[in-house]
């Protein structure tokens, strides 16, 4: 007769817990991220010394052929408009501070598009009530 014991086999540690965690921290991760849309246009800024970065909120593009466009909207007109509309509804959320100015503008304008188009569009956008426009540009 053979009385010795047999030896217990280690039980298996469960997985479970730890892909609970991982999930868990995707998901933090997915909610809390800011996931900034596309440009609206391809877009090669001019060359600056500055090393400032642009932190307005509003962004509008004009490509090397003049083409102005706001999110999906493109020509100046309907950029134009879908960034008043965009504006106010900022401002009514109360994204002006509490003296009502508007939030600065971001301009990303091509390096090759002429002078005269930007000259052309900032009195525009003064009109729309941006007093502030930061020109966005590339290092050296």
């Amino acid at each position: 007769m053979n009385f010795a014991t047999q030896p217990k086999k280690q039980p298996v540690e469960s997985i479970v817990p730890m892909i609970n965690v991982v999930f868990l921290l995707l998901i933090f991760f997915l909610m809390t991220a800011q996931i900034a849309p596309p440009d609206a246009l391809e877009v090669s800024p001019p060359d600056a010394q500055s090393d400032t970065p642009a932190e307005a909120e509003l962004t509008l593009y004009v490509d090397k052929e003049g083409t102005v466009a706001f999110r999906d909207h493109r020509g100046e007109d309907a950029a134009l408009h879908a960034l008043e509309l965009e504006r106010i509804t900022l401002c009514a959320d109360g994204g002006c501070g509490l003296e009502g100015a508007v939030p600065p503008l971001r301009l990303r304008a091509d390096a090759e598009v002429p002078a005269t188009v930007v000259a052309q569009l900032l009195p525009k956008l003064a009109g729309l009530g941006f007093g502030q426009i930061e020109l966005v540009t590339q290092s050296q």
